[in-house]
């Protein structure tokens, strides 16, 4: 009896430490980009579409999403602990341990690097680009600027690499969709920034809000959202796309004048708002209106 109350509450507490682990690097997050990915695997071709490469492809997609927010929840957790409003974190509250993030972050790159090889040969070969830019995101803010679009080229790479898993290349299309991907990030990534401005100006690090102040940041993370609906409209142009397509980046670009209309530099009271709720309604509407496009008409 002992020895099963003792192995019960060693599981107990492996689940707990398995929740808080997906609970500090957002796991549930993965609707930011994963849907761009499946829209891109469906616009690549129904000829070549797998179930079993799908499952491949969104394991790659949650491996490098998982390294990616370790790694930053490892680097950051000195920087966390400073600022109030993440030193609630796992890492720094210390209900995580750094090993713990590091033997995450080996662990998801290894799993990605799997993954890549499972999918094809060109897969494998830009998979270390591929990390490149997902971990190397996570100093950009100590020294430029520029961070939320690093952040938005880390994010626009799922569709490029699912694309890669279909077509074995990489053609216009597929770019432009990441492109698109890394301009709609970037403006929502900087609307998030504003909630630092301080924070960030007192420990020198780098944001656009920083740079250009509050007020002008908000207007570049409007320019880069209209940049993205413009990219995405130039992907619905280069693929022929009909009806089910272009209501869906109409939905998108309403869904980001509404986004815009929530923030404003003296009142960042609906962020979560801006950033979580809409953001992740933004890509499965994309998504869909691919989806149908693709296998409906």
């Amino acid at each position: 009896m002992k020895e099963q109350a003792e192995s019960d509450t060693g599981k107990s507490r492996e689940q707990g430490q398995v929740g808080l682990f997906l609970e500090s690097i957002k796991f549930s997050h993965s609707i930011f980009a994963l849907p761009f990915a499946l829209s891109a695997f469906f616009m690549a071709g129904t000829d070549s579409l797998a179930w079993p490469l799908l499952g491949k492809v969104v394991a790659a997609c949650v491996f490098a999403r998982t390294a990616a927010m370790s790694f930053n929840r490892l680097i950051d957790a000195r920087i966390d602990a400073r600022n109030p409003r993440t030193s609630s974190r796992a890492v720094p509250a210390g209900d995580l341990s750094p090993s713990f993030m590091a033997v995450a972050t080996i662990g998801s790159c290894c799993l990605f690097g799997l993954c890549c090889a499972w999918i094809n040969t060109l897969a494998l070969a830009l998979c270390p680009v591929a990390l490149g830019v997902l971990l190397g995101y996570s100093y950009t803010k100590r020294f430029t600027s520029l961070s939320h679009l690093v952040l938005g080229v880390a994010l626009g790479l799922s569709p490029v690499g699912a694309w890669v898993a279909v077509q074995a290349e990489i053609t216009l299309l597929p770019v432009l969709l990441g492109l698109a991907v890394a301009f709609w990030t970037a403006g929502f990534d900087v609307i998030y920034a504003c909630q630092d401005h301080g924070f960030d100006q007192e420990e020198g690090l780098h944001s656009l809000p920083v740079k250009v102040g509050p007020e002008r940041a908000l207007a570049l993370s409007k320019l880069f959202h209209l940049l993205a609906i413009t990219l995405l409209g130039a992907v619905g142009y280069l693929a022929e796309f009909g009806l089910y397509y272009w209501a869906g980046v109409g939905l998108v670009a309403g869904l980001l004048i509404y986004e815009q209309s929530l923030v404003k530099p003296g009142d960042l009271s609906k962020v979560n708002l801006a950033f979580f709720t809409l953001n992740g309604v933004v890509s499965l509407v994309f998504m869909t209106s691919v989806i149908l496009e693709v296998v409906v008409s």
